[in-house]
């Protein structure tokens, strides 16, 4: 019988939607059977979507990865270990230094 380990996974669908999960999965699971075996793929179809695209890449891109463990992207083939946290990462609609700089840009105009 194989040893079992804990994970906990967290995905923040929208700012005020956030799904946790805690699955005792076997030793020696990776990353992606642990998000298969929590049911997220069919509850969010979209994250099964990206999976499938991203399945056979072994170095995580910065700006298209979605997953990681304790906020460092991972491979899907990843292994857990006990206790790693699961993060799955929505995509953003603006990048965040844009944003930063656009406030920045309105602070001064209204300031002056």
């Amino acid at each position: 019988m194989a040893e079992l380990i804990t994970v906990h996974l967290a995905y923040a669908e929208e700012a005020l939607r956030q799904h946790y999960l805690t699955l005792q999965v076997a030793a020696g699971t990776t990353l992606y059977e642990a998000i298969v075996q929590s049911g997220w793929l069919t509850q969010f179809p979209e994250l099964a979507k990206w999976c499938e695209q991203v399945a056979h890449i072994t170095t995580p891109a910065a700006k298209l990865w979605h997953v990681g463990v304790y906020a460092q992207k991972q491979p899907l083939s990843y292994e857990l270990q006990a206790l790693d946290r699961i993060e799955v990462y929505r995509s953003l609609s603006a990048d965040p230094m844009s944003q930063r700089k656009s406030k920045s840009t309105n602070k001064v105009k209204y300031n002056q």
